[in-house]
Formats: structure tokens, C-alpha cells, sequence
């Protein structure tokens, strides 16, 4: 159970790390990160570090195509979550 506790810190830090270095580039007008990878980033784990970010820092949270996707991940991810703590167990 460490390691995984080990692993969502991990993978959230970074998610939400690169996710803030977008919201910095798209301030500065310099090259962005893909959305693509910000989503497998998410999808890894960070979704709950992004979906934090998305609304403190205001960023993608008006594009609805990423929010879309953003909300499916998270679903899906709290979904797996009940499923390992209450049904499997």
C-alpha cells in the first residue's frame, strides 16, 4: 500500500508540475504541452492534481473538450477506486 501512496504523490506532483508549466506558457506565449499528454497524464494518476489546478489557476477550465475528458478520467479513476476498496475486499 506504500508504494502506491508513493506512486500517486509522484504521479500528481508531475501532472500538476507540468500542468502549471502549460498555464506559464500559454501566459508567456511560448510552446505548449500537448493536451494529448497532459490527458495520459492523467490518466496515469494526476487527474486529481490537474482537475485542482484547472480551477485555481484558471486554466482549460472554459474549453469544454478538455474538460469533458478531464471529468471522464476522474470518473473512471473514482470508479476503479470504489470498486478496490469495496468490492473487491
Amino acid at each position: 500500500m506504500k508504494i502506491i501512496t508513493i506512486y500517486f504523490a509522484f504521479i500528481n506532483l508531475l501532472s500538476g508540475f507540468i500542468f502549471a508549466y502549460d498555464k506559464n506558457a500559454d501566459i508567456r506565449g511560448r510552446r505548449r504541452i500537448p493536451e494529448r499528454t497532459l490527458h495520459l497524464l492523467e490518466v496515469l494518476g494526476g487527474v486529481f492534481a490537474n482537475l485542482l489546478l484547472m480551477y485555481s489557476l484558471r486554466h482549460k477550465n472554459r474549453k469544454f473538450s478538455y474538460w469533458v475528458w478531464t471529468w471522464l478520467v476522474i470518473i473512471g479513476w473514482l470508479s476503479n477506486v470504489y470498486i478496490f476498496l469495496f468490492v473487491v475486499n
